[in-house]
């Protein structure tokens, strides 16, 4: 089946790609920037859709697996879940964000000169951005996905 012209595919590609490497830069700067999870993972999902959309379901160059969509989901509730649980098990509240930097990636030179707090230690809201846009992405993918392919599913049944 014909889905546009073929310029548009030529151009929709690239357009893709830079909507979901900006997705990427603003979910990992939302901790200092406006914008975080929720925006980032909207901008990704805007980019698989747009491909979607011009070159169809089936033909489509960003393709998920049913599977991999899953495991996204799933990896984006279990980790928003287990920091909300580090924050209750340090702080006593759920989402408690502990100021800490739990992976070290903050050089101890940094930590020593900077206080809490400062640019390079949000504590859990960075991994929270991640995981909040992994579930946003995965969450309008999914609905895009199942509105194009409800016409192969209808023609089936018919």
């Amino acid at each position: 089946m014909n889905q546009g012209s073929m310029i548009l595919k030529l151009v929709s590609l690239p357009i893709s790609i830079i909507l979901i490497c900006l997705g990427i830069m603003t979910i990992l700067g939302g901790h200092i920037t406006p914008g975080g999870g929720f925006q980032g993972g909207a901008m990704i999902a805007s980019g698989v859709i747009l491909s979607i959309l011009v070159y169809g379901l089936g033909n489509s160059p960003l393709e998920f697996s049913h599977a991999y969509v899953e495991v996204l989901e799933s990896v984006g509730a279990l980790g928003f879940i287990i920091f909300g649980l580090i924050g209750l098990f340090v702080g006593g509240f759920f989402l408690y964000n502990t100021g800490t930097d739990l992976l070290n990636v903050v050089p101890a030179g940094i930590q020593n000169v900077l206080h809490y707090p400062d640019v390079t230690n949000a504590g859990i809201i960075p991994y929270l951005n991640i995981f909040v846009g992994l579930k946003v992405f995965v969450g309008l993918s999914a609905i895009v996905i199942a509105f194009a392919g409800f016409d192969k599913i209808k023609g089936e049944s018919e």
